[in-house]
């Protein structure tokens, strides 16, 4: 193929397939390969400074670049709309790199209180050691937001849908109020993916990815990965390289290889997830559930205006908590594990599985309720899916 390619106006299920392979590969394979090598060779040195200072393409050492993990930051980088990506070993390691790498001691974030637990664990009990302020505004009140914002902000971090109370932030408002004060806007992208959402056409600066959960979608491989403008990437990057929180070749090829079937996957997801939500309000043992693509959803008109689909996870609420366990117990075809977005519907309350490194009341404190059940839905056909949740009720 021709590496000239304008992605502009080719669709996401092409962009999952061609993305980042429109050269050719070593022995003219299909597919890439995996690149083990941990140090590359070159026959001089001039050719081989050329490549250190970045003015020749090539790769020096493992822990900076390497070839299979080029691809797939370059294909995400397309599904983003972004000049460039950066991966990392993990989730985790892609927000706190980003975090650290653009943050210094005297700054000050704003950050909605829903998110996922290992993120607002960075907030609340590392950054303050580093004398960087976090103030928690209601998640969904841009009022609050923008009256924190005009007072300081250096960074407004966003999460949408949030993790696992599916709270809905309206991006490109929030993105224009920090623009006014010149903030770095930051969005995890994690439950939505680039299918559904695509947060830097609606202002923001920079996209993150557990690339671990749908990007995969298979749990088999850990990864992360951060998108947007080159000259904030090359930042993070640099911090990246030197930190060591680079993402290993093997894994890499696994996330490509995920990525070819993700427009499939999440069509899938995103229709099961609607009909089980659609299904489970109206259980007789249901309290409640959340679900941007419902109509009762509070975020339903912004998850209209700024996704094309819903995603594939929901959370619901039991009357009777005591239940909770008989309930999980009970379920045939899911999970109880601390995961999500994988071809296989998962479920667990947040204290087992997002907010697992919270205390109860710092879960109170982020609006967690522990009555909650948060549920990554699957590819399973829906029927089933529905059968095996209402023989779980119905035994309670």
């Amino acid at each position: 193929m021709k590496k000239d390619i304008s992605w502009d106006k080719i669709k996401p299920e092409t962009k999952t397939i061609w993305a980042g392979e429109s050269e050719s590969f070593p022995y003219n394979t299909t597919q890439p390969s995996t690149v083990n090598s941990v140090a590359f060779n070159y026959n001089s040195i001039d050719e081989w400074m050329d490549v250190a200072k970045g003015r020749k393409e090539g790769h020096i050492y493992g822990r900076n670049t390497n070839p299979t993990v080029e691809i797939l930051e370059k294909k995400i980088a397309v599904l983003e709309g972004a000049e460039s990506a950066t991966a990392f070993s993990s989730g985790m390691a892609a927000i706190s790199n980003t975090l650290f790498a653009n943050l210094k001691p005297g700054d000050r974030v704003i950050v909605g209180k829903d998110t996922y637990g290992g993120t607002s664990k960075i907030f609340m009990e590392y950054l303050p050691k580093f004398n960087i302020e976090t103030v928690f505004c209601d998640t969904t009140n841009i009022k609050i937001f923008q009256k924190e914002i005009e007072k300081k902000c250096n960074l407004l971090y966003l999460e949408t849908p949030t993790n696992p109370t599916l709270k809905l932030q309206d991006i490109q408002k929030l993105s224009k109020l920090a623009k006014i004060s010149k903030s770095l806007v930051v969005v995890d992208n994690t439950l939505a993916t680039p299918i559904n959402q695509n947060p830097l056409k609606l202002g923001a600066d920079v996209v993150l990815h557990s690339a671990t959960k749908f990007l995969c979608g298979h749990s088999d491989a850990l990864g992360g990965v951060a998108c947007g403008d080159s000259q904030i990437i090359d930042k993070i990057f640099h911090f990246r390289e030197i930190n060591g929180a680079c993402l290993d070749p093997n894994p890499a090829y696994m996330i490509l290889r995920g990525m070819k079937t993700l427009a499939l996957r999440m069509k899938r997801h995103n229709e099961n997830a609607l009909e089980l939500a659609s299904w489970l309000s109206k259980h007789k043992n249901i309290a409640n559930v959340f679900y941007p693509g419902l109509s009762s959803h509070k975020g339903y008109s912004v998850a209209k205006s700024q996704m094309s689909g819903f995603g594939g996870v929901l959370s619901f609420s039991i009357k009777d908590e005591s239940m909770i366990e008989d309930f999980i117990s009970n379920l045939r075809f899911a999970h109880a594990a601390a995961h999500l977005g994988s071809l296989d519907t998962i479920v667990g309350p947040p204290k087992t599985t997002s907010h697992v490194e919270n205390t109860s009341e710092e879960r109170s404190k982020l609006g967690i309720p522990e009555n909650l059940i948060r549920c990554s839905v699957g590819i399973e056909h829906i029927d089933d899916i529905k059968n095996d949740f209402d023989k779980a009720l119905s035994g309670l």
